[in-house]
């Protein structure tokens, strides 16, 4: 099999040839709409997000907004998308820090953001790369760490050092589209509990297909 820099570079091309355009499926129009969709998708579909953002960034349009609410109401706006109390509160905590220590504006860098409560590497990733055509990182989200593993391109779990082994092999004007290249795969084909091998177009850059199918189905 190739080496890994050769196989992310071809796997990339077919995942950009097959994905153009690739970008976050959460619907957003400030950085303050996508960090606070990006905090709500936490063990919560894209899908499920949308549909309770358009309210949401109705009643509270700033970061003073967010920060002035209601616990008990945020809460209630949210609840469908999991996790509603902590998320809430991170709403809120994350609102105040903009406000009072960055003017009402989301910071643009990755130090400044990790201060934020709520925004670990991967929100922060998404943030820069959405809001800000930025790119200090590589966001790792459930689907990346899946393909990453599955593919050969990193044997951790812990998703800041899986995201150390992908910025060492995926070149730096691609990190912005890396993560929304291996979502849409992700979601599509190579799935959490039964991955589409026979209909894989990166199948002879996987060292796992083999694990999951035969040589005749991978080939039939």
């Amino acid at each position: 099999m190739k080496s890994v820099k050769e196989r992310i570079g071809e796997m990339i091309r077919i995942l950009r040839k097959k994905y153009p355009g690739s970008h976050t499926a959460l619907k957003f129009e400030t950085p303050l709409q996508i960090l606070v969709s990006t905090i709500l998708s936490a063990q919560c579909t894209d899908k499920r997000v949308n549909q309770v953002t358009p309210s949401l960034f109705q009643k509270y349009q700033t970061s003073a907004d967010f920060a002035a609410a209601s616990q008990a109401e945020l809460e209630e706006v949210i609840r469908s998308t999991g996790f509603y109390r902590n998320k809430a509160k991170n709403i809120i905590g994350a609102s105040k820090k903009i406000t009072e220590d960055f003017g009402g504006r989301i910071p643009d860098n990755m130090e400044d953001l990790l201060t934020l409560p709520g925004v670990a590497r991967k929100t922060a990733n998404i943030i820069l790369s959405s809001a800000f055509k930025k790119a200090e990182g590589i966001a790792v989200d459930t689907h990346v760490k899946r393909l990453s593993q599955r593919l050969g391109l990193s044997k951790e779990k812990d998703p800041d050092r899986i995201e150390r082994d992908l910025m060492r092999i995926v070149p730096r004007e691609d990190w912005i589209e890396f993560n929304y290249l291996f979502v849409n795969y992700g979601r599509e084909i190579c799935q959490a509990r039964k991955p589409n091998c026979p209909e894989c177009e990166l199948k002879h850059l996987c060292p796992s297909a083999k694990e999951f199918f035969t040589d005749n189905e991978l080939n039939p």
